[in-house]
């Protein structure tokens, strides 16, 4: 098990703890709504230290992006391992070929 997919356990983990105990549980109990804001505000985060090309900031953000997109998901029930399904799916084929299937 990689760190992502640990990570994505712990999270599922937190769905139904008391929201006093653990930040997750905490954030998973205000809802999609909230869990997308708070994803939207970590990746505005990082694209202001892709900018500014601080790369411990970018790293530090970055965490925090796959944090709150596994969040994200969890909150809506989508799994980590049918996102990876879907980027194995698209392996080998051109972006350019993709983005034209949709």
């Amino acid at each position: 098990m990689n760190t992502l997919e640990k990570l994505a356990a712990t999270i599922e983990a937190r769905k139904g703890a008391d929201p006093s105990s653990s930040w997750t549980a905490k954030l998973l109990s205000k809802g999609p709504e909230k869990c997308a804001e708070k994803f939207g505000e970590e990746a505005i985060e990082a694209i202001i230290e892709a900018i500014k090309d601080d790369k411990a900031a970018l790293t530090s953000e970055a965490a925090d992006v796959l944090y709150h997109l596994l969040v994200m998901l969890a909150v809506r029930d989508v799994a980590l391992s049918d996102v990876l399904a879907e980027l194995d799916r698209r392996e080998g084929t051109s972006g350019i070929d993709e983005k034209a299937s949709r």
